[in-house]
């Protein structure tokens, strides 16, 4: 199989992934910060590694406000839930992802809070003066995808933070697509919110992700449960890590974090992304020379993640998706892929989206050349 699905999730891992998770579960499995044991203890000190660790990459304060989830949706939901108020406004822009636009609909709908969402232009990038306009009385928070799903731009986080710091907006950034592959300077883009998944460019298993939280930011605790520390006190703990966390964590998919951000960290965010843009380039120029194909904001290379969305004149999405499987064992996606209102702005919310082909760390020339010559037999089908 070839795989342009990365987007999705990173496939596949480095090797050193499976073998941590592998031998560290099979000898610390054991539930951390809950006994005086040595496995228990050592469990747990691979774990405030990991939260280390990825502090340290978005350029964060304490490692304790680093807290863990199941992924960026779950964090997602935590955050939005924990800071909206009653009245409030928030900023948010057409290239969200649905962990972003289905729990601000909701607040929206519950009438909790109204939301704006700022379109983007004919490449795919958002003005940043446009966060400025759109600012009111009540504005509270401005929520912005660091980079699109469906078509790979990388947004000015450093601009937008900047406006948001003037107006004392809290600041929250879904890195679901960028954390390990687009270096992230919290302090330096003024963001006062990081969230991440771990199984996408940080090379880590499904079902780990988290968030970053500065201090001073008031998010309260919509979550409750136990923690390994002082269960005699009746309320939830208010410190972080346990603000964010309750129950046992995900111990494997930490763990498969740990060896992927180490494995990112050693090969270089910026040798890696190189790499891959480096192919998509390959293949944006490969399918923008055929005649019945479309691409959508690939203009160039610069400020975008390896991401290409197509349609080919005459087929459904889903139809090319089919025979790009079925065909030439070729993996992709198709649809609106969990963002429809990117859909919207390109014009392919009608059309059942579009085909969206993205590159990963293990992807070679000989894969793109592949798909090249795949959507060009493809697209010469007369329909």
């Amino acid at each position: 199989m070839i795989y342009l699905d990365n987007s999705a999730t990173s496939f596949p891992k480095p090797d050193v992934v499976y073998e941590f998770m592998n031998s560290f579960y099979r000898n610390h499995g054991v539930s951390p910060g809950r006994a005086g044991f040595d496995a228990a203890i050592e469990t747990e000190e691979m774990v405030q590694e990991t939260r280390s660790l990825l502090t340290k990459l978005f350029n964060g304060d304490d490692a304790n406000r680093l807290t863990f989830s199941y992924n960026a949706s779950d964090s997602l939901n935590m955050i939005l839930q924990g800071l909206a108020n009653p009245g409030d406004h928030v900023i948010t822009t057409m290239l969200e992802h649905n962990s972003v636009l289905r729990p601000l609909f909701h607040l929206s709908q519950d009438g909790i809070i109204d939301v704006t969402h700022l379109p983007f232009d004919g490449h795919g990038y958002v003005n940043p003066d446009d966060f400025r306009k759109a600012i009111r009385k009540n504005t509270h928070m401005v929520v912005v995808n660091h980079c699109s799903n469906v078509i790979g731009t990388v947004q000015p986080l450093a601009e937008i933070g900047a406006i948001c710091k003037e107006h004392r907006l809290i600041f929250i950034v879904d890195a679901s697509q960028s954390a390990g592959a687009i270096p992230i300077d919290m302090k330096a883009m003024d963001i006062d919110v990081l969230v991440f998944t771990g199984h996408k460019c940080l090379m880590g298993p499904t079902g780990i992700g988290g968030s970053y939280v500065m201090e001073g930011v008031p998010v309260r605790l919509t979550r409750f449960g136990g923690t390994g520390v002082r269960s005699a006190q009746k309320t939830h703990l208010e410190e972080y890590p346990y603000r964010l966390e309750c129950g046992t964590l995900n111990l494997v998919g930490v763990a498969g974090l740990n060896a992927g951000v180490k494995w990112v960290l050693e090969h270089g965010i910026e040798n890696l992304h190189q790499k891959e843009i480096t192919l998509w380039d390959k293949l944006r120029k490969g399918v923008q020379s055929l005649e019945n194909v479309i691409t959508y904001c690939a203009d160039n290379p610069d400020n975008r993640n390896p991401v290409l969305s197509l349609n080919i004149k005459g087929f459904d999405s889903g139809d090319v998706g089919t025979m790009l499987d079925v065909d030439y064992d070729i993996a992709c996606r198709t649809g609106l892929q969990c963002a429809p209102l990117v859909h919207v702005g390109i014009g392919t919310d009608k059309i059942h989206g579009t085909v969206r082909l993205s590159m990963g760390p293990f992807n070679t020339e000989d894969h793109i050349h592949a798909a090249i010559l795949a959507i060009t037999e493809i697209a010469s089908i007369r329909r």
